[in-house]
């Protein structure tokens, strides 16, 4: 496999991983040859030899043998909670083929916050994919779940996944764009 300016990598042990788009999930075996496309966020994406893209968590990265480990997202309780922080966790969320966070690629459609009885606060977030037969939706959800849950003072998370409307480039930040050349 020519790795060409990526970097290519042997597996140091089993890993599970995501096949992307699709979202089912695959067992890569030690001695296996990858080739990292992304380390962005708290997951990698390598193609496999047989040509798959894949998704790999940052709990199961170490099979990667990375010299900097993918950071997982570390819960902070301390301090009062603010919606800013939540954006800026969701800005640590990326699609796994475009290397672009979920809220500069224009996913996140709505994301607002009400305090609840007990002091902490309810974050609703609607959420959209770049195409509806996406199978990732289900793993960027639960990625943006676990980065809300390190804000402080966040005790309730609903996610949902909505269509309507569908998502055009035309939700991307101009930093997007300009990162992609769509200027």
């Amino acid at each position: 496999m020519d790795s060409g300016r990526y970097t290519l990598i042997t597996l140091s042990q089993n890993c599970q991983a995501t096949v992307i788009p699709g979202g089912q999930p695959m067992l890569l075996q030690a001695g296996e040859e990858v080739v990292v496309t992304q380390t962005l966020g708290h997951s990698v994406t390598v193609q496999t030899a047989m040509g798959y893209l894949v998704r790999i968590s940052a709990e199961d990265s170490a099979a990667l043998g990375l010299s900097q480990p993918v950071a997982e997202t570390r819960a902070t309780t301390e301090g009062p909670f603010e919606l800013d922080q939540v954006f800026a966790q969701l800005r640590n969320v990326f699609d796994p083929e475009i290397p672009i966070n979920v809220v500069d690629l224009g996913l996140i459609y709505l994301c607002q916050a009400e305090p609840r009885p007990d002091g902490t606060h309810r974050v609703e977030v609607k959420m959209s994919m770049t195409a509806p037969g996406c199978g990732m939706g289900d793993v960027l959800k639960e990625d943006a779940r676990t980065a809300i849950q390190s804000v402080p003072g966040v005790g309730e998370i609903d996610i949902e996944l909505v269509w309507d409307p569908p998502w055009g480039q035309d939700r991307m930040s101009e930093a997007a764009r300009l990162q992609l050349g769509m200027y």
